[in-house]
């Protein structure tokens, strides 16, 4: 009996390394290269923590709905150095917007809002749809915090920038004199915005 559950361990063992193995048809997280006017950014999807939120941006991806869209905010925290986020997405595109997906915390996946970190755009919990943000800087704010007063669910982080931060800190800069339809937003629409001429998967 003892050298029969051994051997159920082992195979065990034995199906869990193939089950990780490429071999075995388990992918690695997918890069898109996001062309844009000030040049290309990549980012590393997080699909096997956030397979919800990745999963989303993959499908507006696949099917060419960011392509012709903006970066059209840019919001400037106060300090030292560049430090802030970047926004883009369908904001002047409605007809191209996919169902609203579900909320994928900071305290489910385990990701945090820190430099390069790509997350979702939302209102209430449950209502992000195409439009993401990319933090120049660490933003532990935009994190899920059970403690903090009303929404405190933050965003839905589900990637990286790993290559071309130094694109996203140029648009970070870039002059935001535009008109926003929320007075909130005022003083960070960029005038003009970026054009994002295309998106693909790398590769």
């Amino acid at each position: 009996m003892a050298d029969l559950k051994i051997g159920r361990r082992s195979l065990l063992a034995v199906a869990g390394a193939l089950a990780a193995s490429p071999a075995f048809g388990q992918l690695t997280n997918p890069k898109v290269v996001i062309q844009t006017g000030q040049g290309r950014i990549v980012v590393e999807l997080a699909q096997d923590k956030a397979p919800i939120t990745a999963g989303n941006f993959l499908r507006y991806v696949d099917t060419g709905r960011y392509d012709g869209s903006t970066i059209y905010r840019a919001t400037r925290a106060g300090g030292t150095g560049p430090v802030g986020l970047i926004e883009g997405g369908l904001q002047n595109d409605p007809g191209k917007l996919l169902p609203p997906i579900a909320h994928e915390s900071t305290l489910t996946t385990g990701l945090r809002h820190l430099d390069g970190t790509i997350s979702m755009a939302r209102y209430a919990p449950g209502t992000a749809t195409a439009d993401f943000f990319i933090c120049v800087g660490p933003a532990s704010y935009l994190d899920a915090d059970p403690s903090a007063a009303g929404d405190n669910a933050g965003f839905a982080a589900f990637g990286a920038v790993v290559e071309g931060m130094e694109v996203v800190r140029a648009i970070l800069a870039l002059p935001t004199n535009g008109v926003a339809r929320n007075p909130v937003m005022q003083g960070q629409i960029l005038d003009p915005p970026v054009p994002i001429v295309s998106m693909k998967r790398e590769g």
